[in-house]
Formats: C-alpha cells, structure tokens, sequence
C-alpha cells in the first residue's frame, strides 16, 4: 500500500537525481526522473546497461506524447486509446524533451502509460516521466515481485515500492511507429492480435530492426542455468540425454507432463497469460535449486505465448562473456 508519505518521499527521490524501484502491471522498473541526466546515468550504472540501450519514459497519460514526440501519428493515437494505461509501448520521433541519455542517440523514443495504480501515483504526483527499465541487473531474468528487486539490486536502489506481484509478468508489446506503418518490435503483454483488431490490419512482428528498444538484444531474460528449448512432446528425450551427460537437469513445463523420475518439473500453465504470468517466477524458482540446465517447453504462438516464446529463445540463446 502506497501511503501518502512514501509518496512524497518517493517523488522527492526522483525529483532530487534518486532511483526508485516501481511496480507495474508488467514487471517492477528502475525508475530515474527521465528529465535529470545524472539519475538516468546512475540506472545504467546500476544494471550494468549498455548506454547505447535506450529506455521506455513512462507518463502518466496519453496526451503527454505531444511533449516527448515532435510527430504522433492517428495510429498512435488510437492505439494510445485503445490500451493506455496498459502494456503496450510505443516508439516515436522524439522531441527535444527526450535526451539521449534516454534514447540511447537515437532520433526516437519509447513512450508508455503504466496501468499499476502505485506507479500512477508516482507519475501523477511527479508531474512528469521516469525512464524505468526492468529492476534487475543487465541481460538476466525480470523481477516481478519487490522481494526480486530487493534479491538483485540490494542497496543500490534508494526506495523499492511493494506493489505486489505484476499481473501481466512480462514486459510490454513495443510497437514502432516512427517509420510508416507500424511493426512490433519485441512481443510483450498485450497480444499483437489485439493490434491489429484495432488498425483494422495484419501489424507486423519484426524483432530485427533498426531501430533499437528495450529487450531485443539475442542473449536476454537469462537465468543462471543454461537453456534448452523442446516441444512438450520432446522434454523427456531431452531430460534424459543431459541427464546421461552428468547434467543436472530441470524442467519449465506444463502441469502433468510426463517426466524421468527424480526430475524437477516448474509447472508453467498452457495458457498463455497465465504462463507469461508465472515466467520469470518460474525461471528464478528453478535457479535457486542450483540446475545447470533448465529444459523449457515452449508454448503455442498465439497471444501472449508469443511473447513467452521470445523470452525463452533470449534467455536460450549464447551468452556473451560475463553474461
């Protein structure tokens, strides 16, 4: 609960160059004041952030994409209606009020309306944008819980606000609109389905672009242990092929699947907002038992799988050195 004095000591942090830890309904962010350089910097420092890495700024309402945007298109605007507040982001010309500390020196920036009443609060008292990446450290699993942020970050954030857990669980759809047509850039918490039902047209998933945003590097959301992907029709093999390799070996799955005895299962449910709900709980549950290898069965592509798709291809794909 949010009461009125954490709020104002909250908006005092930012507004005084501080880094907040704030609850949304997607995952928890790492809020600066996305106005104030040096707090923006210290994020980076924190994660341990590429600069070249740009930032969501998250407002408090859609009519704040005229200050940060020199350009909205009507597809913005009514997507902007249709889902703000929500899990949906969206990339935009900037205007000279986003700096390139937040856009990594692009000439874009990513725009989004939190649904999280506590993150509301904060914007709204706030007056303005916080630019809140995922609190955790670079390249591994999201938190979705303040007791995750509190686990990766420690002391280094100066206020963690216990929403609870985030609803959605992982982060939100970016959708590129600064070049014509819109194209999702990274799938998230609102179906790319739902897009196009509102454009009245087939939106594009195209995770390659050159526009970068938050989340579309290949190595990405990774747990400690190694990650093996398999149809649930293939984890059994899968298991017990690590397993003869001295491996140890659990597994991300959904309920009932038939598993080798002395296996592990972290059960994810078939349906797709209910697994994207428990993704990142799951995958932290699994390191915590100490696994060199996690094999993830992967769910169908439709709705919200498709972004818990993308989540596990990135935390299954090669790792950079220090990753």
């Amino acid at each position: 609960m949010l009461t009125s004095d954490l709020l104002i000591r909250a908006v005092e942090l930012l507004r005084r160059g501080g880094v907040i830890a704030l609850p949304t309904e997607t995952v928890y962010g790492l809020a600066a004041n996305a106005e104030d350089e040096l707090a923006v910097r210290r994020v980076f420092a924190i994660k341990g952030r590429p600069a070249t890495h740009p930032l969501i700024v998250h407002v408090a309402e859609a009519q704040a994409l005229s200050s940060w945007a020199r350009h909205v298109p009507e597809d913005a605007w009514r997507l902007a209606e249709a889902f703000w507040p929500g899990p949906l982001t969206l990339v935009l010309p900037r205007s000279p009020r986003a700096t390139d500390a937040v856009t990594g020196g692009q000439d874009t920036v990513a725009l989004r309306v939190p649904h999280h009443p506590l993150a509301r609060a904060v914007l709204e008292a706030l007056g303005g944008g916080v630019a809140a990446p995922s609190a955790n450290r670079f390249g591994r699993v999201s938190p979705t819980t303040a007791e995750h942020v509190r686990a990766d970050l420690g002391a280094d954030v100066d206020l963690v606000l216990d929403g609870g857990p985030c609803t959605v669980g992982v982060e939100s759809t970016i959708v590129d609109l600064s070049q014509g047509e819109p194209a999702v850039l990274r799938p998230g918490g609102l179906a790319v389905e739902e897009l196009s039902r509102v454009l009245g047209r087939p939106v594009p998933v195209r995770v390659s672009s050159t526009v970068r945003v938050s989340g579309s590097l290949a190595s990405h959301y990774a747990p400690r242990a190694g990650v093996v992907l398999a149809e649930p029709s293939e984890a059994a093999a899968r298991v017990e092929s690590l397993r003869a390799r001295g491996q140890r070996v659990g597994v991300l799955g959904p309920p009932g699947l038939a598993l080798p005895p002395g296996i592990p299962r972290y059960d994810v449910p078939e349906e797709p907002s209910a697994a994207a709900r428990v993704l990142y709980t799951r995958l932290r549950e699994a390191d915590e038992q100490g696994h060199d290898v996690l094999v993830a069965c992967l769910p169908r592509a439709e709705g919200l799988g498709l972004a818990v798709r993308d989540r596990l291809n990135r935390a299954a794909a090669p790792r950079t050195p220090g990753e």
